[in-house]
Parts: structure tokens; sequence; C-alpha cells
């Protein structure tokens, strides 16, 4: 049978779930905040609560003036926007024929890429779940130094649950082993 420790030397196999069992505990919050996240993400364009879904148009060609986007995205009582500072940005989808505008208090309109029509007013989650996801929502520092450390220590969980898992395969091959 093999030795299951050496003098003063460290039980591996304890060691090993020890550090599995408290390794769990650590990235509990983080892990769980990152994974229902990522369930949600995984499915944004099929959820229009996460992602408004996307219009199409029988116009190909953006055409629309940057003032119309903006005549537009004022007319939005709910997005609030007074002037281009309360616009975050412009998603072009040429292909559809439309243009998201997309502000900073999360609503997204969606504009005829060419004659400027406004298509669809919604509220967008997606990059609030997103920004909860990486932890930037919290703060940078969070993200740095509170999800990259559960991210390693979920790889390790990773790497610790399947020795976990091939320890009783290789524990019966070995006293097969040495019954022969």
């Amino acid at each position: 049978m093999a030795k299951k420790e050496d003098k003063g030397g460290v039980n591996y196999r304890i060691l090993n779930r020890k550090l599995h069992r408290w390794g769990s505990v650590a990235v509990a919050l983080p892990f769980l905040i990152v994974l229902v996240t990522g369930l949600l993400l995984q499915v944004k364009k099929q959820v229009t609560w996460v992602q408004p879904a996307e219009q199409k148009t029988a116009h190909r060609a953006p055409s629309v003036s940057m003032e119309r986007l903006l005549e537009v995205a004022k007319s939005v009582p709910q997005a609030g926007v007074k002037g281009w500072s309360d616009i975050d940005r412009f998603d072009v989808r040429p292909g559809k024929g439309l243009v998201k505008v997309i502000t900073n208090s999360r609503w997204e309109m969606q504009v005829d890429a060419e004659t400027g029509e406004l298509l669809q007013t919604a509220y967008r989650r997606s990059d609030l779940i997103e920004t909860l996801h990486d932890g930037s929502w919290f703060h940078d520092a969070v993200k740095l130094y509170v999800f990259l450390p559960a991210a390693i220590i979920v790889l390790g969980l990773w790497g610790t649950g399947l020795y976990l898992f091939v320890l009783p395969y290789l524990t019966r091959r070995r006293r097969e082993m040495n019954v022969r």
C-alpha cells in the first residue's frame, strides 16, 4: 500500500481537499455573480428583457445625419437626452438598415439608417449586466482585486476537482497492481 504521509511530511490528499473546500468558500459570491450574469449574457439576443430585439428595415445604406440621430434621441422623454454628452455611443448595423442610439441612461433608440424614423425604444440592461459580470460595476479595484483572484481560484478549483475525481480510480488501480 502507498504511504499516506511521510514523516514530518504533508498529506497532499488532505491538503488538496482543504484547498478545494476553502477556495470554493472564498469565491462563492463573485463566482455566483459571474455565473448568473454570464447566463443572462448568453441569451441576450433571445431575451428582450436583457437587450432589445433588433429591428430590420428595407434600407441598407446608412445616410441619416448625426443631427437627426440626436433629434430622435431628444424626442424620447424617458431617455433624458438633452445634448451630445447624454449619448454613450452609436451602433450602426448596415445589414439591418438601422442605427442604435445608446444613451448614458441605458436607453436604446433604434433608428432607420436612411430615413431617420424612430423604429423602437427600449431600456437596455445588457451593458449593466456586463459591468456586473466583470466586476467593474462595483469599482475598478473590485474588478482587479476580487474578480480576477476569484477567477484564478476557480481555475485552481477546476484542477483540484479533477484530481479529486480521478483519485479513487488511481487508488483502485494501485491496489490492483499491488495485489498481483
